[in-house]
């Protein structure tokens, strides 16, 4: 029993990764920029230890590049959002349709599932929009209670007898 209980939870967690992973290697995040050397470096002779002009520019350039880093980050959450949700609607159509009769393996899909629904909230509450997060957690909430009813509280079909 326990070790059924195991392989559900392993399945369920490799659901997840599968996703995320599968988002990332095929809509990989912005690139961070990078610091620039010449900021970086200690200075060893510090008889004038202002900012030169070309340090300047430099933090500067930085300052925009990172800000427009942190824009474009905002909408990647935002859409790896939107994609992981999706995959979790999918995944948990699959699991308590075509997988229904092979419990084992449907509960441990059905909660990777669930595993990349919190995965997906999660991302959206990086996005910037609060409208947006809104609408995340109310696709999050939807889904646990269609997941529920449908898992749960859903009269099981009995075949008719003629």
């Amino acid at each position: 029993m326990v070790i059924k209980l195991i392989y559900t939870i392993f399945l369920a967690l490799l659901v997840a990764l599968f996703v995320g992973f599968g988002i990332d290697t095929f809509y990989p995040s912005p690139e961070s920029p990078r610091y620039p050397d010449e900021l970086s470096s200690p200075k060893i002779d510090c008889s004038s230890c202002a900012e030169t002009v070309d340090e300047k520019t430099a933090r500067e350039n930085f300052n925009q590049v990172q800000e427009k880093y942190q824009e474009d980050s905002k909408v990647y959450n935002r859409n790896v959002s939107i994609i992981a949700l999706a995959a979790a609607i999918i995944i948990l159509i699959f699991s308590l349709t075509l997988l229904s009769k092979i419990k084992m393996i449907a509960d441990g899909i059905l909660l990777g599932g669930v595993f990349t629904t919190a995965y997906g909230i999660i991302r959206g509450l990086m996005s910037d929009s609060s409208r947006f997060r809104f609408f995340i957690i109310a696709v999050g909430l939807l889904i646990a209670f269609v997941l529920g009813y449908l898992k749960f509280i859903r009269p099981k079909k009995t075949p008719r007898k003629n």
